[in-house]
Order: structure tokens, then sequence, then C-alpha cells
């Protein structure tokens, strides 16, 4: 295996075109923790209950998970580059439709379109990243996921410094950024290169019965539980003197730690230990994080501090989730992505509403943060019990040749 310091070094020697695409993630990443500081506000200013308010969320993932399901059938047709760009449309018009939005329903169902732009982009970006960057396919996740941590910390960030305005700013902020994004990748990208070769519409379906893609799918599933809960339920646990520029600080510095864990702790990890020992050592970890802010709930400084140490766990177990799907099987990268972020994101979808449910039901803003530890276990049963099912993901790395050319089918175009 390559050690830290040169897969460090090959993240930064990248063609243009693999940056314009990194710069475009970052972006869309943004719309994941966007509306965290600006939720006590939706709910005040749209007289929603939590429970709705969190649907901005839910609608969000739900349908970005759905739409994976079919985006490798999309990008195999019609190829890599126009499918970014009408992903990227789609965000630009729904963000802005749900900026000019005058009812909590219609920001949700607005949220919703903003997933399918959301889910053609995110599939795509990453097969077009992995298969356009030099380095290799580690180089081009860690990349891949450093594009999401970056997106994951200015996101809220960028979320609680316009939504001091109005909970309409940051809405309009993603619309004007996309815009960048959708030129940047239409200038740069250029037009795809390589041959074609259309996906089955029922591809995504059917690769889930391969044991390690489907083990490691139903672990997404339950760890996305763990992790949608700490991003989409702390804002609700937080004092309500919390402003929305408070918000966005508490979460900055959570999607810091995510993002930095991702580039530098979680290569050093797997230069060292197996990629399944990793996640079996990491999860638990992460569940103790999510165990320690229910118990601390009500104590402020202790409960943001849970929250930025859970995104030292988030960042690791993120970049090694998406390499070892990249390596769990023989299927097309495109197909692959579009069957574990199917499932990975139904997960995150049933997590707010489900941690604002249980709250209303027992009167305690402790209880979601033990339901998510509860899930990130599970995540762990399921690898411990089925990691016969991963060795693929610990054994010796392919030569880089060889899987450049397995990266490069119908999902770079």
């Amino acid at each position: 295996m390559n050690s830290p310091t040169s897969a460090s070094a090959r993240i930064l020697r990248q063609p243009t075109r693999v940056w314009a695409v990194a710069f475009a993630c970052v972006v869309a990443f943004m719309g994941i923790g966007l509306v965290d500081p600006i939720l006590p506000a939706i709910a005040k200013e749209l007289a929603a209950t939590p429970t709705q308010t969190e649907l901005l969320f839910t609608s969000y993932l739900a349908i970005t998970g759905l739409a994976m399901l079919v985006t490798s059938w999309v990008s195999s047709r019609i190829g890599a580059r126009w499918t970014l760009l009408f992903g990227l449309g789609l965000i630009v018009v729904f963000a802005l439709l749900a900026a000019l939005s005058g009812s909590v329903d219609a920001v949700i169902g607005f949220r919703a379109g903003w997933g399918l732009g959301n889910a053609l982009f995110i599939s795509t970006a990453l097969a077009t990243i992995v298969g356009a960057a030099s380095g290799g396919s580690s180089a081009a996740i860690v990349l891949y996921e450093a594009a999401l941590g970056l997106g994951i910390a200015v996101g809220p960030l960028l979320g609680g410094v316009l939504g001091t305005i109005s909970w309409r700013g940051p809405f309009f902020g993603v619309a004007v950024l996309m815009a960048i994004a959708l030129v940047a990748i239409a200038v740069l990208l250029g037009p795809d290169a390589s041959e074609r070769r259309p996906t089955r519409l029922s591809a995504p379906i059917r690769a889930l019965g391969d044991p390690g893609l489907a083990t490691l799918a139903v672990t997404a599933l339950f760890y996305n539980i763990g992790f949608f809960t700490l991003l989409a339920w702390t804002p609700f646990a937080l004092p309500a003197t919390f402003s929305a520029l408070d918000l966005g600080v508490t979460f900055f510095g959570w999607g810091l730690a995510v993002a930095l864990t991702s580039v530098w702790v979680a290569p050093l990890l797997t230069a060292r230990l197996p990629r399944s020992l990793v996640l079996i050592i990491v999860l638990p970890l992460l569940a103790v994080d999510l165990a320690v802010a229910g118990l601390l709930a009500t104590v402020t400084g202790a409960l943001i501090a849970c929250v930025v140490v859970g995104g030292l766990f988030l960042g690791v177990l993120n970049t090694v989730l998406t390499e070892s799907v990249m390596e769990a099987t023989d299927l097309p990268r495109t197909v692959a992505s579009s069957a574990y972020s199917a499932v990975r994101f139904l997960g995150g979808a049933a997590a707010p509403p489900l941690a604002a449910a249980v709250a209303a039901a027992t009167g305690s803003t402790a209880i979601p943060f033990f339901l998510g530890a509860g899930s990130v276990l599970l995540a762990t049963a399921v690898l411990v019990i089925r990691r016969r099912a991963l060795r693929r993901i610990d054994g010796p790395q392919p030569d880089r040749s060889t899987e450049a050319e397995a990266i490069v089918v119908g999902d770079a175009g």
C-alpha cells in the first residue's frame, strides 16, 4: 500500500477537469448541511413543527436515494458531462423555488426536486473523478471525500451567515454557487471522450445481490441513521437562544473535522489496517460519541464537543466505506455507487423525522441520540457477522493501469 504522505501529494496533482468537478462537489455537498442552522428559523417563520421541519432533510435524502437507482442508466446513455449539467441545473431551479416559497410544505417539495438533481450529480461526479483523476482510485476517493467534508463544513457556516438575514438567504446562495459550478463544468470538463456502454435500468437493484456490496449497503443504512441524527437533530437539542450563526459555526467545526480525517487520518489507518477492521473499530467509537451526546444533551458545551468529535469519526467512516464500495465488486463503478448510495441515503432520510417523533413522544431531547447510537452499533454487528463477504476489500490493491480501465465504463461517458 502507498504511504499517507504520497497519497496526499497525489491529491494535488490533478487535471483541471477533476478540480472543476471537485469544486461542484463542494457546492453540492453544501446542500446537505445548509439548512441545519435555519431549521429553528424555518419552524418559527413558517409555523412548522420540528417533525415537519425535519422533513426538509427527508424529502431531499429520500428522493436522492431513490433517484440513485436510475442515475447509472441515465449517465450511460447521455454521458457524464450532460448528466452532471442536468443535475446541477435542477439544483439551481429547485433551490430558487425553495427560496421563493411561502409554506413549509412547498419548501419540502422543492427540496425533493433538489434531491433529484443531487442524485444525478453526486453519483456521476464520483465516477467522473475516479475515472479522470491521476494517482489511482484511492487518491481520487480521498479528493472526493475532502470535497464532501469541505462542503459539509462550509454549508452550515454559509447557512448561518445568510440565515441571519433571512431563512431564504441560504437557498438563494446555493442557487448562485451552483450556477457558477454549472458554468465551470460546462467549460472545463470537456466533451465525453470514452465509448458509452449503456447499463440496464435494473442494474443497481441486481447489484445488491452481490454479498459484499449488500453488506456495505446495509451497514451504511444503519450508519447513516446515526450520521443524520447528529446532523439534523442537534439544532433542536441545542438551546433555543442559539442563533443561525451560532449553529453555523458549530457545524462548521463539525464539517471541518469530517474533512480533516477524510484526507489525512483515513489513509493513515487503511495503510496499516484492513479496511473492514478500520470500520469495525471506528463505528463503535461513533456510537459511544452519540451515547455521550445523549447523556449530556442538556450541557451545551459538552453537546457541541460531541458534535465536533463525531465529525472526526464520520470523516474516517465516509472515506473507508466509499473506498470499500469501489473495491467490493467487479461491477461498473456507477452501478455499485448507485446501488450503495440508494440504500444509505434512505437510512439518512429516515433519521431526522424519526428523531423528532421520538423526542416528541418521550419529551426528551436526549433519546434520539441514544437511538442513533443503537443504529450505529447495528451497523457494526452487520460488519462483524458478514465480514467474510468483505475479504475482497481487504485484499491486495489491483494494478493501477488495470484499475483505471475497469473504472472508465459507461459512468465516464
